[in-house]
């Protein structure tokens, strides 16, 4: 049976009562309730994330196992970093975080997904991570070619814990450069999780794989009482992360 939350008061379900697997929705744990702010940070506190169609209630998640990237694990292929070494030799490509967020949100939302039937990321997400993104806990990184925005994702910074939500790329690698330049920036910051969510092909070629709720659960738990970052700014010098000295 779905915890339903009648009132903005009423806290979540213990992530334990998600359906398991083998169920028609493994993972749902409950539905109902506002995207508010306080709502989002109790959620994400605790390894639950909205996910829903337009048209349903919000619907909130706890899967297991849970896709994560541990940024000491970040895999670069040989043709990826060849692209990443080019890109930030130029002087006309960069990284920006927070220069233009609405543009990266809304180009997530929009881009097609192979097997999916429209978009999880509905106005009122659209909605509500922004207002999320003006209290400071929202982030993107955008992949800059002459002045054009081509790619980037956006996440969610609790602490010292970065929760992935969405990428897009409107040039080859463009989205996989913002996702370099997120691990980079992590590094720089001690950030040493990123949450992913869902198993993909994608993110387990790069170095994702899957931990057991409870296991990630205790990780989110020690990361998110670190401090944050204070500086949202991405700096050439990040890149040494990745990148041999020039």
């Amino acid at each position: 049976m779905i915890h339903w939350l009648h009132s903005a008061n009423d806290p979540l379900p213990d992530t334990r009562l998600a359906l398991p697997a083998g169920s028609e929705a493994p993972g749902l744990l409950a539905a109902g309730g506002e995207l508010t702010p306080e709502r989002l940070t109790e959620a994400y506190s605790k390894g639950v994330f909205p996910w829903y169609s337009r048209g349903q209630p919000v619907l909130w998640w706890s899967p297991d196992p849970r896709m994560v990237l541990w940024v000491a694990d970040f895999k670069l292929a040989r043709s990826l970093r060849k692209t990443l070494a080019r890109f930030a030799r130029s002087p006309v490509c960069e990284v920006r975080i927070d220069s233009a967020f609405d543009q990266v949100i809304e180009a997530c939302a929009s881009t097609p997904r192979e097997g999916q039937d429209g978009t999880w990321i509905v106005a009122d997400m659209v909605q509500a991570y922004s207002r999320w993104h003006a209290l400071g806990a929202v982030h993107s990184f955008e992949t800059w070619i002459d002045g054009e925005l081509v790619g980037g994702l956006y996440g969610v910074s609790i602490g010292g814990m970065f929760f992935g939500e969405s990428m897009f790329s409107r040039r080859t690698d463009a989205s996989k450069i913002a996702l370099a330049a997120l691990v980079c920036f992590c590094r720089e910051h001690d950030i040493e999780l990123i949450d992913c969510q869902q198993r993909t092909g994608h993110l387990a070629s790069m170095g994702g794989g899957e931990l057991p709720r409870i296991a990630f659960e205790a990780a989110l738990t020690e990361r998110c009482a670190r401090p944050a970052p204070t500086a949202w700014t991405y700096h050439q010098r990040f890149w040494k992360h990745l990148l041999p000295p020039p």
